[in-house]
């Protein structure tokens, strides 16, 4: 790699622990200074170098993503008042809040919850109606002392809610578009793996890989959306350039088991936001989602869990 080429990676690296830090702090009050520690930059230049990358400054990012987060909280979660959510996104004041959210929405947060549950409870009935044997039905499983759910969805392999443990992984991000683009998919995944196979990373009884979207693409716009492509590492590892590392918290997610070519994932992913939660007793937890993929594509098809953080509703 040219010299110039490892000077891009280096920044990048530099702007991806910022994410890392600021999704990880979201509810708290940051400093420039703090960020610009964080990213290994002089206060004075980090606002400059950030938005050059980035596209924004550090916090037009982070009023983003508290606005974009309160959207998809405001929705999800029926019973918080909106006030309750604008202080977990980190707005002190609701009239701070309230005045962003109209300002980036063109619309009142009240109004928006509103609009949005009229849109899910007219759209329901027709999803019911059209596919009558996909809702599932709970069930308890004495041989592993759990609740699993039946679902005759033909996508769909199993439905069970358990806790995750914590992982370190190592990533690539990706921001942009990344919906059905499978050549994407495989360059990145090609890229990790040549960085991770000289390491003696890939494989191993606990190993895994799996992709966290940070973005509710409902919400965030195509060319905003984040993506990143990862693989389960030791802590200690030592990672460089574009290559990231984070910790994923333990926590309980649903984890929905799928066979799927590259065409079905939406459906899947719609499937369990749309026909699973409503009958679920749980909703969205305010966590990054993610795909993990217990074993390699064969003949175009995925075996893939989709892994949604919940908690009682």
């Amino acid at each position: 790699m040219s010299e110039a080429g490892q000077l891009n990676t280096e920044y990048i690296s530099r702007i991806n622990k910022t994410f890392d830090y600021i999704e990880s702090n979201l509810e708290k009050p940051m400093t420039l200074a703090e960020l610009a520690a964080v990213a290994n930059f002089s206060k004075f230049h980090f606002n400059r170098i950030f938005h050059s990358i980035v596209g924004e400054t550090p916090f037009q990012f982070i009023m983003r993503l508290r606005i974009e987060k309160a959207a998809t909280l405001i929705f999800a979660n029926k019973n918080e008042s909106i006030s309750e959510i604008a202080y977990k996104c980190g707005f002190s004041d609701i009239s701070i809040f309230s005045r962003n959210f109209k300002n980036y929405f063109n619309i009142a947060a009240s109004r928006y919850r509103k609009e949005k549950l009229q849109i899910s409870n007219v759209s329901q009935p027709d999803s019911n109606t059209h596919q009558p044997d996909e809702k599932p039905t709970i069930y308890f499983c004495p041989d592993l002392q759990t609740i699993k759910w039946r679902t005759n969805m033909k996508l769909n392999k199993s439905v069970e809610v358990k806790e995750l443990p914590k992982m370190t992984v190592a990533y690539i991000r990706h921001i942009g578009p990344y919906k059905g683009d499978e050549k994407l998919f495989e360059r990145i995944w090609n890229k990790l793996f040549s960085w991770a196979g000289p390491r003696g990373l890939i494989g191993g009884k606990n190993f895994k890989s799996l992709v966290i979207y940070h973005d509710d693409p409902n919400v965030t716009l195509e060319d905003k959306l984040r993506m990143s492509v990862c693989i389960t590492v030791p802590p200690e590892t030592k990672v460089d350039g574009e290559v990231g590392k984070m910790e994923i918290v333990a926590a309980k997610y649903v984890v929905a088991r799928f066979e799927l070519t590259a065409r079905d994932f939406q459906q899947a992913w719609d499937w369990v936001y749309g026909q699973w939660f409503p009958t679920s007793g749980y909703q969205p937890d305010d966590k990054p989602c993610f795909e993990m993929y217990p074993e390699e594509p064969k003949d175009g098809k995925f075996i893939v869990d989709i892994c949604v953080p919940v908690k009682p509703i």
